[in-house]
């Protein structure tokens, strides 16, 4: 089911990326509206997908699950820290 298309965006745009998102948009056979919504989902989404998500090579990534795997360990220099009095 499609969402109802019920926000309004006002772009302005230089003439020069006005024709080539008018170009582009009929080259992929859609609108305007579509090619620029489009464009930037794709774009918003792996903007935010660069702050929530990584990848790493299939050694690293077993290095870096068994790090979270393996038990706390007690490092008596934190609890010390952790104990003095918040600076003021």
């Amino acid at each position: 089911m499609t969402e109802t298309k019920s926000q309004r965006m006002h772009l302005r745009v230089a003439a020069s990326d006005d024709e080539l998102f008018r170009s582009a948009a009929a080259a992929a056979h859609e609108s305007l509206s579509e090619f620029l919504v489009e464009s930037g989902r794709e774009r918003a989404q792996r903007v935010l997908a660069d702050r929530t998500r990584f990848v790493l090579p299939a050694a690293q990534w077993r290095a870096f699950t068994d790090a979270l795997d393996r038990p706390a360990r007690v490092v008596p220099e934190l609890g010390e820290l952790f104990r003095l009095p918040r600076p003021e």
